[in-house]
């Protein structure tokens, strides 16, 4: 079915959600949201920009019940009607029904093993017919050009891929309401522009899409109106106008990344060289990574100098996540050779020399603080200039103030830095880094750049797996596109 695109001047309808006063508290009486109002009409497209920790992602838990029917430690005051509905009183199946939300984890909100049972999971708990379901699936797998979802298994699929299979499921139960929070965070550039593409589609059929994100040129040619959020309050709005004249000086002092896509998704950086350099910090000699009959990446030949920071871009499900795990000795399988320093490795000995931040930093959290975390990477001892050397790395990735919170209370940006500290801690001469900025805004994603310029200047060997243009061009050497075998 071919979807009208999105108008813009669109008359909009009645207001679908409103907040009066809205005020969040934690404990300690610190306030993440402060005195709050918000409208949103039936048909907006709104965007929430700002800073990680502004409270976008506040105000979107407010709006789908999230606050504070599953975060009882925050104390929720004002008013929220969403739909007609009170989110703090009604039953949650009522709200679900209604608003339908895309995290920025998206491993966060799976019911089901497999993909089509999680399209169908929305309309299945309404008791909608399954011909009906079958219908609508098949109507918003076109749309979305998500043929490839199809048939596979959750755990197996990419993190780009769950993301996408998330929206999908959103999309086939139909919602008035969307939230979505970072949902770009790890998808590939074909992949935002579906998910661009699908929710002009949305909102050309009337519905009402807020967007919390840090990508902004996805979301540039979407919207009606961004509102700028910074501690807590709403301090500004702008048109799309607005939001696309803003100066480099004016948008970098918001915190805010690149409003045009050219200024988003140009590579700058050279190719890298492939071939083999004798002494070189990594080669990847004839290499791939084997997984029951076949390769899962065509094989390369790739060398990073000593020093040197390597770019790995791809599409969602390329192998990119696999190439790193398996140049750190994590696949059970690999064919090829991996030369480290000019001498060859092996799989087990590669644990060894490498470290890895996963895409996933849930999986390597094992503390129960932040400043306990960084004391493993250090081999759990306060001496010597170790304790020197952790607050000085919390406080450049802006975690100082946050040493003694649990690693799982972080947000999804808080835990990325997080990882990424205990990597830097670990002085390994290699170092893997997998979609180190999803989720993090301008600021946090120039410190993390900064961080591995400063790892190269120490003679450090860094990859990095990344959808992330910007942060590529501030940090990389060079660059390789990772393509499927066959």
């Amino acid at each position: 079915m071919k979807r009208a695109s999105h108008a813009p001047q669109r008359a909009l309808g009645e207001p679908v959600v409103r907040l009066e006063n809205v005020s969040c508290e934690v404990a300690g009486g610190r306030k993440i949201l402060d005195g709050i109002d918000l409208e949103v009409r039936r048909g907006e497209c709104l965007l929430l920009a700002g800073r990680s920790g502004s409270g976008k992602t506040t105000i979107t838990k407010c709006i789908n019940g999230l606050i504070p029917s599953f975060e009882p430690g925050i104390e929720l005051t004002g008013s929220v009607s969403v739909c007609g509905l009170n989110p703090a009183h009604c039953e949650m199946h009522e709200l679900a029904e209604r608003v339908g939300s895309v995290f920025q984890n998206p491993k966060s909100q799976f019911f089901n093993l497999t993909s089509n049972d999680e399209l169908a999971f929305g309309l299945e708990s309404r008791g909608v017919p399954a011909s009906k379901i079958e219908e609508r699936i098949e109507c918003v797998v076109g749309a979305l050009g998500a043929h490839r979802l199809l048939g596979r298994t959750v755990t197996e699929m990419s993190g780009g891929e769950r993301q996408s299979l998330v929206f999908a499921s959103v999309d086939v139960a139909s919602p008035d309401v969307y939230v979505l929070d970072e949902p770009t965070a790890n998808l590939d550039t074909t992949a935002v522009q579906r998910l661009h593409d699908e929710v002009r589609s949305v909102i050309a059929e009337g519905g009402t899409v807020i967007i919390a994100e840090h990508r902004l040129y996805f979301a540039s040619d979407l919207i009606d109106r961004a509102l700028l959020v910074e501690d807590g309050r709403i301090v500004r709005e702008l048109s799309p106008e607005e939001l696309l004249g803003l100066s480099s000086e004016e948008r970098e002092g918001m915190g805010l990344r690149a409003v045009g896509a050219g200024d988003a998704l140009n590579v700058r950086v050279p190719r890298a060289a492939m071939d083999n350099q004798p002494g070189a910090g990594l080669t990847l000699d004839d290499y791939t990574v084997v997984r029951g009959d076949g390769a899962v990446f065509a094989p390369l030949g790739v060398s990073v100098p000593a020093g040197g920071v390597l770019g790995v871009l791809g599409e969602n499900g390329t192998g990119k996540s696999t190439l790193l795990r398996g140049i750190a000795g994590l696949e059970r399988k690999d064919a090829g050779r991996v030369l480290v320093g000019g001498k060859q490795v092996a799989r087990r000995a590669r644990r060894r020399l490498v470290s890895l931040v996963m895409q996933d930093v849930n999986n390597q959290l094992f503390s129960d603080s932040v400043w306990n975390e960084c004391m493993l990477s250090l081999g759990g001892k306060e001496e010597g200039d170790a304790k020197e050397r952790a607050e000085a790395t919390l406080a450049s990735l802006d975690l100082l103030d946050v040493r003694d919170v649990h690693p799982m209370a972080l947000s999804g940006g808080q835990k990325q830095r997080l990882a990424v500290a205990c990597t830097l801690l670990s002085e390994r001469r290699l170092i893997l880094l997998d979609e180190p900025t999803s989720g993090l805004d301008l600021d946090h994603m120039g410190q993390v750049a900064s961080l591995v310029r400063g790892l190269s200047d120490k003679g450090v060997t860094v990859v990095v797996v990344t959808h992330d243009r910007e942060f590529l061009n501030r940090c990389c050497d060079s660059a390789l596109e990772l393509t499927r075998a066959g």
